[in-house]
């Protein structure tokens, strides 16, 4: 499933052809899609000009003029493209071509900006959902959600105070999405790893007695917006489904440090250590046992 920085970086390629664009014309091609469309799905986006598109953890929102905002999910393998006037929008050097199979475009925005927005999904774990901007607060999908890890208020403090007595591993903390938002099992893979402390580590050691943040903690808040904002630049990370909205691939995975490297030597200096796989959670854990403490 597409974590942070693969939502942000498909935000990224919608922005420019939707913000500010109108919406001529939507097409919603079956009834459902992990949930079913709204009855008056249509109705609501038709005519009506996106004033800005943000992101929300894992979940695109389009603000659109009327004070609805589109809420978009991409699922396990959803997928958007960008089609012009003048065709796709240019490949680049991570190109995938596309298939021709277009049995699974099930949503498509024609903007005024002379885009097309098709969104793919054969698995159609997906879902778009139209939400009064008034009403966002009380929405099940983002109640309880915690802050972007990227956001000017997540840091050291607040990261450890989250943390404060709890009795689950440190992994376990970082993909509660109430303690942070947006963040999936490779990133905190590779931040646990930056910041060398266990996946195993309790989440309360971040935390002293009086709940002021510890050098963990310090270290890997540094470590996650690291990761994220490199992995950003690359343009995610492409292990099965991720595209960008140009057809191009990310390529973070080829910086992998630890995630998939299982009996791979530990890339620390002088570390000597060999990259170890075990099962926490229900999820591959990956991690360095010599220098990750």
């Amino acid at each position: 499933m597409p974590e942070l920085p693969e939502v942000e970086t498909v935000r990224r390629g919608l922005q420019p052809v939707m913000e500010g664009s109108k919406i001529l014309k939507a097409e919603a091609r079956r009834k459902d899609l992990r949930f079913p469309f709204q009855k008056d799905f249509v109705a609501r986006l038709e005519g009506q000009t996106v004033t800005g598109l943000g992101r929300r953890a894992k979940y695109l929102m389009a603000d659109l003029a009327s004070g609805d905002v589109l809420l978009m999910h991409l699922g396990m393998s959803g997928s958007f493209r960008v089609l012009r006037d003048d065709g796709d929008a240019a490949p680049g050097q991570f190109h995938h071509p596309r298939s021709e199979n277009r049995t699974h475009d099930h949503v498509v925005f024609r903007m005024s900006s002379g885009a097309s927005i098709v969104f793919n999904d054969p698995r159609r774990f997906g879902y778009m959902k139209i939400i009064a901007r008034s009403a966002l607060d009380g929405e099940p999908l983002l109640k309880g959600l915690g802050p972007e890890p990227l956001g000017n208020e997540f840091d050291a403090k607040m990261l450890a105070q989250s943390c404060a007595g709890k009795k689950t591993s440190l992994k376990a903390a970082l993909l509660d999405q109430r303690v942070v938002a947006g963040l999936g099992n490779i990133y905190v893979c590779e931040a646990l790893y930056r910041s060398q402390l266990s996946p195993r580590r309790l989440a309360a050691t971040l935390a002293t007695k009086k709940g002021e943040p510890t050098d963990h903690a310090r270290r890997l808040v540094g470590a996650i917006h690291g990761v994220l904002n490199q992995a950003i630049k690359a343009g995610g990370s492409s292990l099965r489904d991720h595209r960008q909205t140009s057809g191009e691939l990310g390529y973070f995975q080829h910086s992998f440090q630890v995630y998939d490297r299982e009996d791979e030597k530990c890339q620390t200096a002088k570390c000597g250590g060999v990259v170890r796989r075990f099962t926490q959670n229900g999820r591959s854990t990956f991690w360095c046992p010599k220098c990750q403490k």
